[in-house]
């Protein structure tokens, strides 16, 4: 009898937990630099029913700067924003902002959202935008270019002098 009992409660017990939601991976191969993109996360979808999102941004190699905002419409609410190495995001006039400074490629960049649906209307949106970031190279090719110009320069002052 206390089998049933318990059988019955440890059934009831993992029907009471909620779908968890299928994290979501964001593929950037063969995306523009400098253009926004966005998605949408619906109620639906099974969002936040385990606490936290994550999603994933993969394709991307090189270093990059990835910016991401995240607005969440009532009645979800987010509460923290983090990327893989934990760096949290800020609210700014009631969107979550995370700014990466350095994206190096070497594994998926990761976005985590905790937060709770607070109703079944419960949705957030967001956008990132990758730009890609100079590297050594690029600026000394750049003084050495502007060395090279700034020679022609003098040798043409000096010949019409």
């Amino acid at each position: 009898m206390k089998l049933k009992h318990f059988v019955a409660g440890a059934v009831l017990a993992g029907a009471s937990f909620g779908a968890f939601a299928g994290d979501q991976t964001i593929d950037l191969t063969g995306i523009t630099l400098g253009k926004t993109y966005s998605w949408t996360a619906l109620e639906g979808d099974g969002i936040l029913s385990g606490g936290k999102d994550v999603i994933t941004f993969s394709g991307l190699t090189g270093t990059y700067k990835i910016s991401v905002t995240v607005s969440a419409q009532e009645p979800l609410t987010l509460s923290t924003l983090s990327n893989l190495s934990g760096v949290a995001g800020s609210v700014v006039n009631g969107e979550y902002v995370f700014y990466s400074s350095k994206y190096t490629g070497l594994s998926p960049y990761v976005l985590t959202l905790v937060g709770a649906a607070n109703g079944t209307d419960a949705d957030y949106s967001g956008t990132f935008k990758v730009t890609a970031v100079p590297e050594p190279e690029t600026y000394a090719m750049l003084l050495g270019g502007l060395a090279l110009v700034g020679a022609v320069a003098r040798r043409k002052a000096k010949k019409a002098a």
